[in-house]
C-alpha cells in the first residue's frame, strides 16, 4: 500500500488542522493506521492509532483530548484533527499501516509509511 500525508502548514498556538493520509494500491480497512511525528532534533514518536473498524483508537499523553484520529475506509483516507495547538506540537507527521491486528506504538511495527507533512506552530 502507499500512503500520501498531506494538510500540514504553519499555525498559530492555539489554532487547528486536519491532517490526511490517502491510501492507494490495497484497501485501508485491513490496516491499523497510525500518526508518528519527528520533532526537530528529536527520534520519530508514535501519536495515535486507530484500528480497521475504528472501534479503538489509541493517544500519546501529550496529545490526548487535542487531537482525534479517524478514519474513512470507503474513501481509503485517515485523519489526524489537531486542535489547541502548541509549539511543541511543531514536527514533521507521517502516517503508518500495520497489517497486524495487535495494537502497539512501536514504530518497527509498522510496515508502510507515508512522505512525512510539516507541522509548525508559532508561539
Amino acid at each position: 500500500v502507499q500512503l500520501q500525508a498531506s494538510g500540514g502548514g504553519l499555525v498559530q498556538a492555539g489554532g487547528s488542522l486536519t491532517l490526511s493520509c490517502a491510501a492507494s494500491g490495497r484497501s485501508l480497512g485491513r490496516y491499523i493506521m497510525a500518526w508518528f511525528r519527528r520533532a526537530p532534533g528529536k527520534e520519530r514518536a508514535f501519536v495515535a492509532s486507530i484500528t480497521q473498524t475504528g472501534r479503538n483508537s489509541d493517544y500519546t499523553d501529550s496529545v490526548k483530548g487535542r487531537f482525534t484520529i479517524s478514519r474513512d475506509n470507503a474513501k481509503n483516507t485517515v485523519y489526524l484533527r489537531m486542535n489547541s495547538l502548541k509549539p511543541e506540537d511543531t514536527a514533521v507527521y507521517y502516517c503508518a499501516a500495520d497489517s497486524s491486528f495487535t495494537r502497539h506504538t512501536a514504530e518497527s511495527e509498522f510496515d508502510y509509511w507515508g512522505q512525512g507533512t510539516q507541522v509548525t506552530v508559532s508561539s
